[in-house]
């Protein structure tokens, strides 16, 4: 699961775009996604490392989709191989791999994931923009997820949804894959 993280030219832009339609300050931006204002300044400049995690707090504190901090510019046609994927992230303790596959629009309001999941740590999600609503059909292994109160079991084919604007989790009961829609309403 070592893949490519996404360009950090197209973070960078995305922050500072973002940033600047918000009309918020970098020092503002940091505070609210409770980053040290280095750090924030450094994912501007196309430096640094930055998590899952840090991604969705920036994408929280700005009232954007995650996608947004991530996707490059659409091209008419295209295709990602299986392994392959100019987005992929990794969160910061669990063995657990997203990789963006579209991104909505500015007026669609949803995003496509191809989750990777090994057993081990739970990837714990901070509550995502409101009105988040997560989808997932597991493709293969067995999954936990759900709000953290009440997660439950899924296999290869099923279906499960929750609110994503609540604290959630994810957990590989074996290597798994699942495919993840972002809806935000």
């Amino acid at each position: 699961m070592n893949q490519p993280a996404p360009p950090l030219a197209v973070i960078a832009a995305a922050l500072r775009r973002e940033r600047d339609r918000a009309g918020i300050s970098l020092a503002e931006l940091a505070r609210r996604a409770g980053l040290a204002k280095s750090t924030l300044s450094q994912l501007e400049a196309g430096s640094g490392n930055p998590s899952i995690e840090t991604l969705w707090a920036l994408g929280v504190a700005l009232g954007v989709p995650f996608s947004r901090l991530v996707e490059p510019e659409p091209a008419r046609v295209r295709v990602i191989r299986a392994g392959e994927g100019t987005t992929r992230l990794r969160a910061d303790r669990a063995d657990f791999v997203a990789t963006l596959l579209a991104a909505g629009s500015p007026h669609v309001r949803r995003d496509l994931y191809l989750m990777e999941l090994e057993p081990g740590e739970a990837r714990e999600a901070e509550a995502h923009i409101p009105g988040s609503v997560e989808h997932i059909v597991v493709g293969a292994g067995r999954i936990r997820t759900g709000p953290v109160e009440e997660p439950v079991e899924v296999g290869p084919g099923d279906y499960v949804t929750f609110a994503g604007d609540v604290a959630h989790r994810y957990e590989a009961l074996e290597p798994s894959w699942a495919v993840l829609i972002m809806e935000h309403r």
